[in-house]
Formats: structure tokens, C-alpha cells, sequence
């Protein structure tokens, strides 16, 4: 009865990363709120990996929705086009050393600072604020990079120490990448599928090291929990993904920031104020 429990609360967050992980609405604000009140009977360390296990699940999302274009090899890509897409992952490693090396040193440091509630809320806020403003400025204006192909080395490696603040949990990796990139003149589609690709060796990095921080020693039932948790998490980040592509066209990233404002709201009065 307690592993069909768990079960349903594994479902449950993995539903929430599947969302919040690629909407530009911070995962870890989305989590720490949830996980209030969902509580899996686990560890603080295994929870810990529990995280992780379903951010792999987000991520490997991607892979497969952005296989072919991510593909050097795929033998229905020209030459050049194999070329191109090489040249892409060498922009996507340059944008990632910002990250890897920062947060490498202090990863683990800015989390014991910076996790908790009150940091979560400011920049839950913080950059929602940014959202509206960015949108407000760019109205109107032709986007000096309108292909991923257009984005040059220096462009890709600016964008990479944008993605370098969401070490302060509850930016968003993906807010922070994708309002960098339209700081620096990429258009929203741009900015992010490249949010995206930079996600790969990044979260994939991250996922590494955790599970050799904690070892592959787990019970039977803490398994279960584990797949159910990285597989919901997959699936519902494939939704998510095309749904915000499928948004993009029509619309801009006003309501994400409106959004990010009232959950930084919540939370804070949550922590502050009921808790």
C-alpha cells in the first residue's frame, strides 16, 4: 500500500518537472512548493537523487523530440548539413563552460545558501519582472538572429554565462538562457531551442555526478519509484515542449513572467506567512 503511494506522489512530481522543466518557470520553484505537500517516504538523500533521476527524464525528452537535427551522422543530412550540425553542438559545448566550470566549484555551495523559500520567491519575481520588460523592449524590433545557424560562437558563449544564474534555484535554467539570448538579439524560437540543446550536456553532466555522488545501491520499491518518477517525467516533458513551440507562435513570453510573478507571491506568503 505505501509503495502504490509512493507510486502516485512519483507520478505527481514527475509531472511537475515534466512542466516546469522547460516552460521558463523554474522547476525547483514549482518543486520545493509541491513537495510540501507531497512528501515521498524516502531519505533526504535519496530524494535528493529522486531529482535528479526525473530531470534525466526531462532531458532525455528532448534527445528524442530534436534526434534528427541533433545528428551528425543521420544519412539523410547533405554534407553540409552534416556540417552544420556539428558546428551547432560546438556552439552548444561553448555555451555549457560557463555552467560546467562554475558550477562544478560551487555548485554544491550555492545550494546550501540559496535553497530555501525566500531566494526561490525573489527570483521567481526577479525575473518575471525581466520577462515583461525584455518582451516590452523587443516589441517590434526584427531579431538580429532568426536561425540557430546565425548564432555566432560569441552570441552562444554570452548566452552560456546567462544559463551560469540559474545555479540561484528557482531562476530557471531555461529563463535565464532564454532571456540572455533575446537580450543579445536571438529570436524566441532561437533562444529556445537553444535553451534546449544547452540542456543536454548540462543536465546530463549534472545527472553524472550524482549518481556517483550516491551509488547505484537502491531497494526494489525505491526503483519502482525511481522509473515511475522518470518516465512520467519524459513523457509529460515531450507535451511540454510542444506546447511551448506551439505557443511561441503566436504569443511572447509576457504571460510566462505574469505567472512567475504570482508564484514567487505565493510562496513567499506561504513560507513567510502560513508556514
Amino acid at each position: 500500500m505505501n509503495l502504490m503511494i509512493d507510486m502516485l506522489k512519483a507520478l505527481i512530481l514527475g509531472v511537475v518537472e515534466g512542466i516546469t522543466e522547460w516552460l521558463p518557470i523554474s522547476s525547483t520553484g514549482h518543486m520545493i512548493l509541491v513537495e510540501e505537500f507531497v512528501k515521498l517516504n524516502v531519505t533526504p538523500e535519496f530524494m535528493e537523487m529522486f531529482r535528479v533521476v526525473i530531470q534525466l527524464g526531462a532531458i532525455l525528452a528532448v534527445c528524442i523530440l530534436y534526434f534528427h537535427k541533433l545528428n551528425p551522422f543521420a544519412p539523410s543530412k547533405s554534407a553540409k548539413q552534416k556540417k552544420d550540425t556539428m558546428t551547432l553542438w560546438f556552439k552548444v559545448i561553448i555555451g555549457c563552460l560557463p555552467a560546467a566550470v562554475i558550477g562544478l566549484a560551487f555548485d554544491d555551495t550555492l545550494d546550501a545558501i540559496f535553497y530555501n523559500p525566500q531566494t526561490v520567491a525573489a527570483t521567481l519575481i526577479i525575473y518575471g519582472v525581466l520577462f515583461i520588460i525584455v518582451e516590452n523592449h523587443n516589441k517590434g524590433k526584427r531579431p538580429s538572429t532568426r536561425k540557430l545557424s546565425e548564432l555566432t560562437y560569441k552570441t552562444a558563449f554570452l548566452i552560456g554565462l546567462f544559463q551560469v544564474l540559474a545555479l540561484i534555484p528557482g531562476t530557471s535554467r531555461s529563463g535565464a538562457t532564454i532571456i540572455g539570448a533575446m537580450i543579445l538579439g536571438t529570436s524566441r524560437f532561437v533562444a529556445t531551442e537553444f535553451s534546449f540543446f544547452l540542456s543536454i550536456p548540462v543536465m546530463f553532466g549534472a545527472s553524472l555526478l550524482k549518481v556517483l555522488k550516491f551509488g547505484f545501491s537502491y531497494t526494489s520499491a525505491e526503483i519502482i519509484i525511481l522509473v515511475t518518477g522518470m518516465l512520467v517525467a519524459f513523457i509529460v516533458s515531450i507535451i511540454a515542449i510542444k506546447f511551448l513551440i506551439g505557443y511561441l507562435k503566436k504569443n511572447d513570453f509576457k504571460a510566462f513572467g505574469i505567472y512567475r510573478i504570482v508564484l514567487g507571491i505565493i510562496v513567499a506568503a506561504y513560507f513567510l506567512l502560513i508556514k
